[in-house]
């Protein structure tokens, strides 16, 4: 009879432990960058110790709030609990939310994880059942302006972001997504303060805050697309109540603004009278081949500045080398730019300068150099030949005419052929002292004594260094960074390995230098390590901007110079940051 009584028991708790229910629901699987989301754990249960998720990709905006409900229908009766958030999501992407718990008669329930893909913001969305967000629709726009979006390869135009807002206030504001210009150069024109303008929009009058200005230089024909900017905005709304004084009531809210994908067609560079010699210099320029003196005199050396002035791509294309003949001994070019880049586009100078030095007294010409650009005004292609420059070398030796003085060569030759007979003589003793006894002996008897205090030394030492494992690791991350960094350099001509060696240099700088790992690395924890050590925040921002480029530039076209500026800029940032941290 006892066994029945326990089997029973088994089967009705058995029974309420499958009737325990615990789920997360969302308002949706797939959400924009802008939007909200909504999660709700229910359970049917009264259960204890709720332990939320982590929610990692997502922001709690309110929650968690909880809802009892429990009621009596035909004797039965059912019971429901849930506990609610509001989310909006940190950046694109596929995240996983991860299981909630309770806590029910002793054992631990969960819920299932869900995965959530977040896509791009979608431009000025709006929720219908919320007045507050369709007022703040209405008066709050996020614009792109571009200045051209039908151009050529290496034409420049500009985007401003304006925020258009009326009849609400605004006050702080966040950047959930960076606008990327994929296939772009581009260049930020600094804003050192924010001031609000009056302007028209849609036809009517707007106030407006211009938070963004870009340059950019196509690297290639076709639809490139520049992805939108997403903002965070803290917004002041009015409301219908008023306080004791008569004031309107402002109600505090964020909203969500989104630029929007601009689409820019680029055409290419026609192909019909296309000089050989073209470098891709897009633009208005004049090209010059200057010598700092033309006379010589033995031992002096002179300096030859190929430099090309004007408005255009300056950074984007290199410059003419010159020739010179076999008696002038050239040295590699020294680079230097005096270049701005307003809203117009890049305007300055660039140019190569190349130390020469005569080995031989003579008049010597250096060839003329063309220099070639795609001029936008004429849409022709433009050619500027510089003039032949003469190099007269008034004293040094002169070259030997390999025709004459036969006979000193024979001469020459007799007189080398007894160069081998020595004209000192070294004596060795016939009689040789014994090996035992002698200091070379006592040397080789004692070493080994001698030896046995730095092999006891040396052995402590490697044992110190082999437990030493987090010494180990900075030090061979250090090594990764530097080898790395060498190893970029010599894929300078080889642009996706270059960016590869220098991404993994830069990681492995900051791996050895914040003792962090790999999945440590993200943005705001470096961000955070650095500025925590004394790092400058433009060094930071620059070493961050650098890094994240490192991956678009290996697919994007580029030339010598951006490489080569590049990795002058990461050379740079790594000194400036050894200093500082």
């Amino acid at each position: 009879m006892k066994k029945y009584l326990v089997a029973i028991v088994l089967l009705v708790c058995g029974s309420l432990i499958a009737q325990v229910q615990f789920e997360a629901r969302v308002s949706k699987t797939t959400v924009a960058l802008n939007e909200r989301l909504r999660i709700d754990f229910m359970m049917n249960v009264d259960g204890d110790n709720f332990v939320q998720p982590s929610f990692e990709g997502f922001r709690i905006i309110a929650g968690p709030s909880q809802q009892v409900s429990q009621s009596w229908v035909n004797g039965r009766s059912s019971f429901e609990k849930a506990y609610s958030y509001f989310l909006v999501p940190n950046q694109k992407g596929t995240f996983i939310i991860k299981p909630a718990a309770i806590e029910y008669n002793g054992q631990i329930y969960r819920t299932a994880p869900i995965k959530i893909i977040v896509t791009a913001a979608q431009e000025q969305p709006r929720d219908p059942n919320d007045t507050q967000q369709i007022t703040a629709d209405e008066n709050l726009y996020l614009v792109a302006d571009v200045s051209k979006d039908n151009l050529y390869v290496n034409e420049p135009t500009t985007v401003i972001y304006k925020l258009y807002f009326a009849n609400v206030g605004i006050s702080n504001f966040r950047e959930l997504s960076k606008p990327k210009y994929n296939d772009f150069w581009s260049q930020n024109i600094e804003i050192k303060q924010l001031e609000a303008e009056e302007g028209l929009f849609r036809g009517q009058n707007y106030r407006y805050v211009v938070l963004k200005k870009v340059v950019l230089y196509p690297q290639k024909s076709g639809k490139l697309k520049i992805e939108p900017l997403s903002l965070e905005i803290d917004v002041q709304l009015p409301s219908n109540r008023r306080d004791m004084f008569g004031r309107m009531v402002l109600t505090e809210t964020s909203k969500r603004v989104s630029a929007g994908t601009k689409v820019i067609n680029v055409k290419p560079l026609p192909e019909a009278g296309k000089p050989d010699n073209f470098s891709g210099a897009v633009g208005n320029f004049d090209f010059k081949v200057t010598p700092s003196k033309n006379n010589l005199k033995n031992g002096e050396s002179l300096d030859l500045v190929v430099s090309v002035t004007g408005k255009g791509n300056l950074k984007l294309f290199s410059l003419p080398k010159p020739e010179v003949p076999n008696a002038l001994e050239m040295y590699d070019a020294v680079h230097s730019e005096d270049i701005s880049t307003p809203l117009s586009g890049m305007n300055g100078k660039s140019s190569d300068s190349y130390t020469i030095v005569p080995q031989y007294k003579g008049n010597y010409p250096v060839k003329p150099l063309q220099f070639s650009y795609f001029d936008l005004s004429s849409k022709t292609y433009k050619t500027i030949t510089s003039p032949e420059i003469m190099i007269n070398v008034l004293e040094g030796a002169v070259p030997v005419d390999s025709t004459s003085n036969k006979g000193n060569k024979n001469k020459i030759a007799e007189i080398e052929h007894f160069s081998s007979i020595k004209k000192k003589t070294q004596l060795i003793a016939i009689e040789k002292n014994d090996f035992f006894g002698s200091n070379l002996f006592l040397l080789l008897l004692f070493i080994p004594f001698l030896l046995l205090p730095l092999i006891v030394l040396y052995k402590n030492k490697k044992e110190a260094l082999a437990g030493d494992i987090s010494g180990n690791r900075i030090r061979m991350n250090n090594k990764l960074a530097k080898k790395y960094l060498s190893e970029a350099k010599k894929q300078i001509k080889n642009k996706e390995l270059f960016y590869i060696a220098l991404e993994k240099a830069m990681h492995n700088f900051l791996k050895a230098k914040l003792h962090i790992e790999t999945s440590e690395m993200s943005k705001d924890n470096i961000q955070e390590l650095l500025l925590s050590r004394n790092a400058n925040q433009e060094t930071v921002n620059a070493f961050i901007v650098l890094t994240e480029n490192c991956e678009v530039a290996r697919y994007a076209p580029s030339s010598s110079a951006t490489i080569q500026h590049d990795f002058d800029q990461a050379v740079l940032i790594i000194s400036e940051l050894e200093k500082q941290i």
